[in-house]
């Protein structure tokens, strides 16, 4: 029989904290306010504060299991330790298919902020060559990209932020934080914590490299909570800041927040400084999502829930380059032919249902394993559920057929011998 290799442990608290860090602040902290505006209205601070708090619910979770399980792979590798082969795989399943096209999705953001017009699709492509040919050099060298462009996007937001507060230019009257339609409603606050959830997804990432943090038990709940503590302050920030200057009505209809934002306090002319920092933001978190892609489909082949051909890891990167390839072709792919706006509502049902599996599975861990009561794992899933009913229909209903889909390809891969693989490696 053979035996896969194990991934390389040479991430640090702070590597992976990045990663986390950049996976969340992504081109969402640009566009996510003014659909959650819309939604919410004068709302719209309780429904982030909704979305923190599921996020945390989630974290929780996938902190105390990845301390006991930190191989590749986060909640597929969790589904099937504590619930069962078929947990895992809907899990894992979910993940990759869903986050595949989300990585088109934040290839072509990337470019629309960049690329001149009509020639969107082709610095898409070349945007996801340039995320791959980074992942393949290994994990150290994708933190690295990762350090410098969440140092710069940070930077940016936090001077933004500066600039509108001592400005005297920009509008704080009354006027400019009025409600948009009146007193917020429970549904329209819930949908606009469904939208600004997605933005703190990205802690998902550190789980899914946990085969490849140093000390793991130890660096990667305290990685996990603390990428998303400081995105949440900074979010907290961010949209706090949108709505006092530029009010609901304005925010909700706003093609560039950001932007807005500037010419509020009169800095205008530095809107290419902001194209510039989402297509960056974008480019980090497409980064990180295709290697915590990668690590997820490896972990899947290992088990023979996809073919076996994709296990194998580079004899000198300790990466799995195979994984890493298939999945940047798929993204190319979607990229060239695809209208991604659709497949963004299959991923956002497919994140719910992963850290819905993960905190039942996190349920199940035995006392001496626990970080957190029980309670918290019964309302991480049921918070989980209640966000489902924000995602539209057609993003559930393609979430069901895929998760369909995916029931002959485990069967066909489970066809093939299956290697001896330790996840306490």
């Amino acid at each position: 029989m053979k035996t896969t290799a194990p991934l390389a442990r040479r991430l640090s608290v702070f590597d992976a904290t990045v990663i986390g860090l950049g996976s969340m602040i992504g081109a969402g902290v640009f566009v996510a306010f003014a659909p959650a505006a819309l939604a919410a209205g004068s709302g719209l601070l309780i429904g982030l504060g909704i979305a923190a708090l599921v996020a945390w619910l989630n974290a929780t979770a996938s902190a105390q299991l990845a301390a006991v399980y930190p191989v590749a792979g986060g909640t597929y590798v969790y589904g099937r330790e504590r619930l069962g082969p078929w947990w895992g795989f809907f899990a894992g399943w979910s993940f990759v298919v869903g986050k595949t096209a989300s990585c088109a999705a934040m290839a072509l953001i990337c470019a629309a902020y960049i690329a001149p017009a009509g020639s969107e699709k082709l610095v898409a492509v070349l945007a996801v060559v340039i995320v791959t040919t980074v992942n393949l050099r290994g994990i150290t060298r994708t933190a690295s990209a990762t350090k410098v462009i969440v140092a710069f996007v940070v930077a940016v937001l936090v001077g933004v932020i500066a600039v509108v507060l001592i400005s005297g230019d920009a509008s704080t009257s009354p006027s400019a934080v009025q409600t948009a339609s009146g007193a917020p409603q429970a549904y329209g606050v819930l949908q606009s914590a469904g939208i600004l959830f997605f933005a703190f997804a990205g802690y998902a990432r550190i789980a899914t490299l946990g085969e490849e943090v140093r000390d793991p038990q130890r660096a990667i709940p305290r990685a996990i909570m603390g990428a998303l503590g400081i995105a949440a302050v900074l979010y907290a920030a961010v949209g706090a800041t949108l709505l006092t200057v530029l009010g609901p009505d304005k925010l909700a209809t706003s093609r560039a927040p950001i932007n807005d934002l500037l010419s509020a306090a009169g800095w205008g002319d530095a809107s290419a400084l902001v194209a510039i920092t989402a297509a960056l933001a974008s480019l980090g978190a497409l980064l990180a999502l295709m290697a915590g892609i990668g690590r997820t489909t490896l972990a899947m082949a290992r088990t023979r829930d996809l073919p076996r051909w994709l296990d194998a890891v580079h004899p000198t990167f300790s990466v799995p380059h195979r994984a890493e390839l298939v999945v940047a072709a798929l993204v190319i792919v979607i990229v060239l032919i695809a209208d991604v706006r659709g497949a963004i509502a299959f991923s956002s049902f497919g994140v719910l249902l992963y850290y819905f599996v993960a905190n039942v599975a996190a349920y199940t861990q035995p006392a001496s394993q626990r970080r957190v009561p029980r309670a918290v794992n019964i309302l991480g899933a049921i918070t989980c559920l209640l966000l489902v009913a924000t995602v539209p229909f057609i993003g559930i209903a393609v979430g069901v057929v895929v998760l369909a889909v995916g029931i002959p390809v485990r069967l066909l891969s489970n066809r093939q011998s299956r290697p001896v693989f330790t996840h306490g490696t």
